[in-house]
């Protein structure tokens, strides 16, 4: 009969159309294996020491920045790791921790502070001119 033959075809019919979307999600699976090896392997894995002077990136400049400014803030001690990239920074004029990922720190590369260091500001003046 014809109705056999036609209801065969169509289970054949669904049988490579289920292949098909199969070989996609394998294909797929592959790609995004692919893609996250290349992404992987271009994260900077940062890792800080208790102690280490860090500059903190200013994420609010990005509105209004200004031409020449410095989207680095610090230099901050690391004073406590978490585990997952967690920071606990100290800024030597304050007592209070501040919390950060450390994917928004770098390492800071200038002179070591001490701990409780104050700091000396000068004030430029305008050196005398004749008419004084």
């Amino acid at each position: 009969m014809d109705f056999e033959k036609a209801g065969a075809e169509r289970k054949f019919q669904l049988q490579e159309l289920e292949n098909l979307r199969l070989e996609a999600y394998e294909n797929s699976r592959l790609y995004k294996d692919k893609v996250k090896a290349v992404h992987d392997k271009n994260i900077k894995r940062r890792e800080f020491q208790l102690g280490d002077l860090v500059l903190l990136y200013n994420y609010g400049m990005r509105l209004m920045p200004g031409k020449l400014r410095s989207r680095w803030d610090g230099p901050y001690r690391v004073e406590r790791a978490e585990p997952y990239g967690v920071f606990h920074l100290s800024h030597p004029s304050s007592s209070e921790l501040i919390k950060v990922n450390g994917h928004y720190l770098k390492l800071f590369h200038g002179e070591k502070m001490a701990k409780k260091k104050e700091l000396e500001i000068f004030v430029l003046e305008d050196p005398p001119t004749a008419e004084d």
